[in-house]
């Protein structure tokens, strides 16, 4: 049994990282997701009010309440698969969570890329980056993030990833530390 932790500020790569996964056959869990059905559940747009829920969802269950909703997802896919890769991860309460759940058999993967890499990224995928239309600049997203304990993830991470040259050789990076830490 592997439990993969992905963490890092949006844009950085998480979904690609993510991607890489899934192509490799390796299931995904995505905490987002989480927060999108809620999102749904309280009526709420999840284009908009995403960032909102999660971060009620935190006020109202604690700091972990997001792991605490997924860990069950994830112990499912666990009976399927050896190995798990858990998409978004934004606290260090999340980490304890999965830290006690999994033991030595989780990693925690930072993928890294610079503020300003990240925002032409975002943008390039035609993500709003400025708080345009009531959404949320890349500032604003990363404050909100860090606000919620990423940097304790972060800081908690047991590889680093930086993506910071092509896609290739990313994805290349990712597909390596996948099958160094996948369950045989």
């Amino acid at each position: 049994m592997q439990v993969i932790g992905i963490v890092g500020l949006p844009g950085s790569g998480k979904s690609e990282a993510a991607a890489v996964a899934r192509e490799m056959d390796i299931p995904v869990v995505t905490m987002g997701d989480v927060v999108r059905a809620e999102t749904e559940d309280r009526g709420l747009d999840p284009a908009t009010d995403h960032g909102a829920v999660a971060q009620a969802m935190r006020e109202e269950n604690g700091p972990a309440a997001i792991a605490d909703r997924s860990l069950p997802i994830i112990e499912s896919r666990l009976a399927e698969a050896g190995t798990v890769l858990v998409d978004g991860i934004r606290a260090g309460a999340e980490v304890e969570v999965f830290e006690e759940a999994f033991g030595e058999d989780l990693t925690v993967v930072e993928i890294y890329a610079p503020f300003d890499l990240r925002e032409g990224r975002l943008s390039d995928r035609g993500r709003d980056t400025a708080a345009e239309d009531g959404g949320e600049s890349l500032a604003e997203r990363d404050e909100r993030e860090l606000g919620f304990g990423m940097d304790a993830a972060i800081d908690a991470a047991d590889v680093r990833i930086e993506n910071t040259g092509s896609l290739e050789a990313f994805r290349d990076r990712v597909r390596t530390l996948l099958e160094e830490e996948s369950d045989p």
